[in-house]
């Protein structure tokens, strides 16, 4: 984990990135710097004051005197809070952060914003955001500028009116807007989806949910081997999609076979929102436990098999730290004699960040870009 202290209107924070698996990784930047400063100009006492995903906790910390509401989609922002929190005792103690499994509820005068770096949820937030603010309030959008999704421009003024673009510092730019027509009633975007044999119901993600809209290739290498190893499994079996996604994964799974149960996990709420949305309709939920959790969550037990397709950037961070955690708690969370089956790209060696936590490693398919492997603990190849 990297220390380093954000500087700010004569206030000092001490921010520390949670799960940094020994990379340089700073837990906030100058968008958040500049949403904290122009936050501070409008704020009065008695706001009411909502955080949308910040990242490690800069602004919920920062703005902490307001007793701001944070809601995030990614199931990090808890820990970080807490973790930083403690790192600055002088700040009043946060709430606790919302997702979108329990969004807040009433009406607000100030909302801070991270700017995402997908359009569609871009779209959904400030649709959702007009929902939520009050007839004068205010929302400061910020990013950093070489991570705006294209055509955010088009986005804003097709959901909320745009007030002022504040001139760019240190590679930030932050947005004011105010309420604009845009709604999610009647918006079409919120789902989307596509077929997959031999499910019988497309399978449908919402906005902030990985390749929601088309099967990701490297899922499309994966997915032949799903079904022979769900019929080896033993009687009642648990299995664990992780890093689900939309859940096709593990809703091909519960397809297979009547008698297991999968558990889906996945850092982002709204994909967890999107597997209960896909399960309903598919008549699975019955077989199915749902988990908002970056990686596995340590009361989860012991699986048969863990099926993972996973995440290789984080932000704008690229690289294989992601699933070099998902790997290690995999192989803790392995019963005797389980199997780890998963895809990777071919670029990024995984056989060889897999060979440390696993005894036995399996090359089970390839395709110029990806590689499926099938990994156990040791003696069980």
């Amino acid at each position: 984990m990297t220390t380093e202290i954000l500087e700010f209107a004569a206030t000092r924070l001490v921010l520390t990135r949670p799960s940094g698996d020994g990379q340089a990784l700073r837990a906030w930047d100058a968008a958040d710097e500049l949403l904290l400063e122009e936050a501070l100009t409008r704020l009065s006492s008695g706001d009411r004051v909502l955080i949308v995903d910040d990242q490690f906790g800069a602004l919920t910390l920062g703005l902490a005197q307001y007793a701001p509401v944070s809601v995030a989609d990614s199931a990090t922002l808890g820990r970080a809070i807490e973790i930083n929190g403690a790192s600055n005792p002088d700040r009043a103690t946060p709430l606790p952060a919302c997702s979108w499994l329990n969004p807040p509820s009433g009406l607000f005068d100030l909302v801070v914003m991270r700017i995402p770096r997908q359009a569609d949820y871009l779209a959904w937030l400030l649709r959702w955001i007009n929902g939520a603010l009050s007839e004068s309030g205010c929302l400061l959008a910020g990013g950093m500028i070489k991570h705006l999704p294209d055509r955010s421009v088009d986005v804003f003024s097709a959901a909320v009116r745009t007030e002022a673009v504040l001139p760019a510092r240190k590679k930030a730019r932050v947005v004011v807007c105010r309420r604009g027509s845009g709604q999610l009633s009647g918006w079409p975007d919120t789902w989307k989806g596509y077929e997959v044999p031999p499910l019988t119901v497309p399978v449908e993600a919402m906005p902030a949910v990985f390749a929601r809209d088309r099967l990701d290739i490297g899922t499309r290498e994966l997915l032949p081997l799903v079904a022979p190893a769900i019929s080896a499994l033993p009687e009642g079996a648990r299995v664990l999609d992780l890093a689900c996604g939309n859940g096709v994964l593990g809703l091909v799974a519960l397809e297979t076979r009547v008698d297991i149960t999968v558990d889906f996990s996945d850092v982002s709420s709204q994909a967890v929102v999107s597997v209960k949305h896909n399960l309903e309709r598919s008549g699975h939920l019955a077989r199915a436990q749902l988990h908002h959790s970056d990686g596995i969550a340590r009361e989860s037990g012991e699986y048969q098999l863990v099926l993972l397709n996973p995440p290789f950037h984080e932000g704008g961070v690229v690289g294989d730290h992601i699933a070099q955690r998902l790997f290690r708690d995999a192989a803790r969370h392995l019963a005797p004699g389980g199997r780890l089956l998963m895809v990777g790209n071919r670029h990024l060696g995984y056989h060889r960040t897999l060979k440390r936590y696993f005894g036995h490693l399996e090359q089970r398919a390839a395709s110029p870009r990806f590689v499926v492997f099938e990994a156990s603990r040791p003696g069980e190849g």
